[in-house]
């Protein structure tokens, strides 16, 4: 299991900063859509500046039809960062075409599909995918796994089964992880790092436990304790 840090912080700044504390761990750093749309390409070379080990995972979760992903990916390609992700939901041909278009690269990112947003009440997400979460999030893996895609994003809850119908190397990532039980603010399926594992966890993603502290170095000490 790994750990990822999200940057969610509200300036380039105040992340910068963040960064520059937790500069001698060896963990991934997420810079997720507000963060790109506002700091963009120079941001992702200012991390590499403070260390230039940092593995990226860029969060944007592309949705659009296929050909349009493929040449998202694509531009992706040109930023360096070690991960990105996609929405299953766009559909297998646009997942493949996607796969298709980085095959061409002697080295690409790890890809992911993101399942059901860890945001969703199980009636928030009935009412827009008319299916329940756990069953939704099978099949989302199913059709990245055959797509041809490393991994999927899903809470911690449906790791487990997703690993199961998948295989153990499919890899799962998993947003809203509060490894001491803070507060879980907006999101809904919260877990810990003891679950996480237990649910064969791949990466955690922790922003706020970590970047509201007052030692966050310390804290990540402390997560990678758990780890």
């Amino acid at each position: 299991m790994e750990l990822c840090i999200a940057l969610d912080l509200a300036t380039k700044e105040e992340n910068l900063a963040l960064i520059q504390k937790i500069k001698n761990y060896n963990v991934w750093l997420k810079v997720g859509l507000r963060t790109y749309i506002r700091d963009g390409e120079d941001f992702i070379l200012a991390i590499k500046k403070i260390n230039p080990d940092f593995k990226i995972f860029l969060d944007l979760k592309l949705y659009d039809i296929p050909n349009t992903m493929a040449d998202s990916a694509e531009s992706i390609m040109g930023l360096g960062v070690d991960m990105f992700n996609v929405h299953a939901s766009a559909g297998k041909r646009a997942m493949k075409e996607v796969m298709t278009r980085l095959s061409t690269y002697e080295k690409r990112p790890i890809v992911l599909a993101v399942t059901a947003l860890t945001s969703f009440s199980e009636d928030e997400f009935k009412a827009v995918y008319e299916k329940d979460i756990a069953s939704k999030a099978d099949q989302f893996a199913k059709d990245a796994m055959e797509s041809g895609l490393d991994g999927v994003v899903c809470s911690a809850y449906e790791s487990a089964s997703i690993k199961n119908i998948t295989s153990k190397e499919f890899m799962t990532l998993t947003p809203g992880i509060r490894p001491f039980g803070e507060d879980a603010a907006d999101q809904k399926r919260v877990a810990d790092v003891a679950f996480a594992k237990e649910a064969l966890v791949d990466f955690i993603v922790v922003g706020r436990p970590i970047y509201t502290s007052k030692n966050p170095a310390e804290v990540v000490a402390k997560i990678l304790e758990l780890i």
